[in-house]
This record gives structure tokens, sequence and C-alpha cells, in this order.
């Protein structure tokens, strides 16, 4: 095992920001933030996935044990649900949780495949290897975790990064869809999620200006009018939801490298 130190502004914290690595081969490496808010004793829970196979990435989720997340600032609870969401829109990843969570694991066979240059630095990281791990269809796999917070003082605040972060999300959310549902692959979803927003903006556009005339001229919208905005909203909604539906279900679930003997899972519980 090996600790590994990289440069302090690497993942924008003011802590050090630690790196183990398990293995004479570094097969897995571990990130933990220097905070103290993350127990080392956790490692192993964070490998385990990855050597059986089960994953090629593991992050930390303080959001599984409801007892625990009663200790969580309500600021801090707000902004993670709402990171969470763009999160799930811009990265894939449908079925994880807590994107700003600095404990994390990756197999070396995946990480190689990382532009890590790309990859945004400071508070944004995590958020944007989900993203660059979704275009690998790399899986990833929620570790339950408890954070401490004691006297410390989170840098991170919220009115600074919102911007920037939902900038950042739009950015990737628009990177993946061309990526996976035009540049590599054409679907049915590809379809649905452009036809979509046009019946939409159109219902809602013909909806608002015949309310307009209607009011204007003091007069009752005639239902024809109404439904005939009514409809293509309707229908734009069902192929909007459809799109979501087929996203939701291309999580990817094969994970990309390959799956270390069992023996070595006995070495980690010794």
């Amino acid at each position: 095992m090996k600790t590994l130190q990289p440069p302090p502004h690497l993942l924008g914290s003011s802590d050090r920001t630690s790196i183990v690595t398990e293995g004479d081969g570094m097969e897995i490496i571990v990130k933990v933030d220097g905070d103290g808010q993350m127990d080392p004793g956790l490692i192993p829970n964070f490998v385990a996935p990855i050597v059986a196979g089960e994953a090629d990435y593991t992050k930390g989720n303080r959001f599984f044990d409801l007892k625990e997340i009663h200790a969580m600032p309500p600021a801090r609870l707000l902004g993670n649900a709402a990171l969470s969401f763009m999160t799930k829109l811009s990265s894939g990843y449908w079925d994880v949780f807590d994107p700003t969570n600095g404990y994390t694991a990756i197999h070396s066979d995946v990480a190689r495949y990382l532009p890590f240059k790309k990859i945004s630095q400071r508070y944004f990281f995590e958020t944007d290897m989900l993203f660059r791990l979704n275009i690998l269809r790399a899986v990833v796999v929620d570790i339950p975790m408890d954070a401490s917070y004691g006297s410390e003082v989170s840098n991170l605040k919220i009115s600074k990064i919102v911007g920037e972060f939902f900038i950042k999300h739009i950015r990737n959310f628009i990177k993946r869809l061309f990526y996976s549902y035009y540049l590599r692959d054409v679907s049915l979803a590809s379809i649905e999620l452009p036809l979509g927003l046009l019946m939409l903006i159109f219902g809602i556009s013909l909806g608002g200006y015949q309310w307009f005339e209607s009011s204007q001229a003091g007069v009752p919208t005639p239902a024809g009018t109404v439904m005939l905005a009514a409809m293509p909203i309707l229908m734009g909604l069902q192929l909007v939801l459809a799109f979501i539906g087929y996203d939701i279900a291309a999580i990817p679930k094969r994970p990309r490298h390959r799956k270390r003997s069992n023996e070595t899972l006995g070495d980690l519980g010794s």
C-alpha cells in the first residue's frame, strides 16, 4: 500500500488529500480527503466491489443512513440534494447520489483511459469524473458511509459555485447526449428527446400567445384552440419522459476491468 499526495489545488480543498493505492501494481486507487471527515477504515468497503468485478468506480454516499443525515448541516443537505439531481442529468448515473463526495476508488484499468488533463479541478472534480466515467461506460457503485462534522469550516460556498456548476452541468449534459445518442449510437431515444422538446416549445408558445390574445380582447379562448396547444404539450411531455426512462435503463451495468481472483478479497480482510 502506498500513499501519494497530489498538489493541494487539484481537488479544491484547503486540506490535504491522500491517494491510497492497493497492491504492488497499483490496480486500485483510493482517494480520501484529508479533512478528517472520512474514515480510512472504510477503504476495504470501497475496494471490495471493484475486486469482485461488480464495479469500476466506487464513491461514498452519506445519505444511506437516515439517522446520520440529521448530523449534516441543513445548507449542505439541501445543496447536496440539488447537486445530486443535476449530476444525474449530466452524468447519466441515475442510481448514484452525493456527487461531491470525495471518498472514491477506481480500478487502474479504467483510470488509464480518463483524460485527467480535461477533468475539472477544485469542487467540480468528482462530478466531472462521473461524466467522464459514463462516456467510458464504467460501472459506478455507491458505498454507504457516515461523515463527521466537527469544527471544520467548509470552503464550498453554494452561492459562489451555483452558477459555475450549472454551466458545467449543461455542458456535460449536451456532450453526453451527443456522444451517447448521436455519435456512438442512434436509437429511438435519439428522436424522442428533440421531438419532445420541439412539441413542448410549440405548445407552450402557442398557448401563451393565444392566452395573451384572448386576455387583450376580453373573450374566452375557444376550446379547440386550447386543445391545439394542450395536445403538443402532452405529447412532448410523454416523449421527454420516454427518453428519461430509456436513459435510466441505459446506466452501465457491465464493468470494464477484469475480475480479480477471490484470494485478493481474503487479503483485504486480513
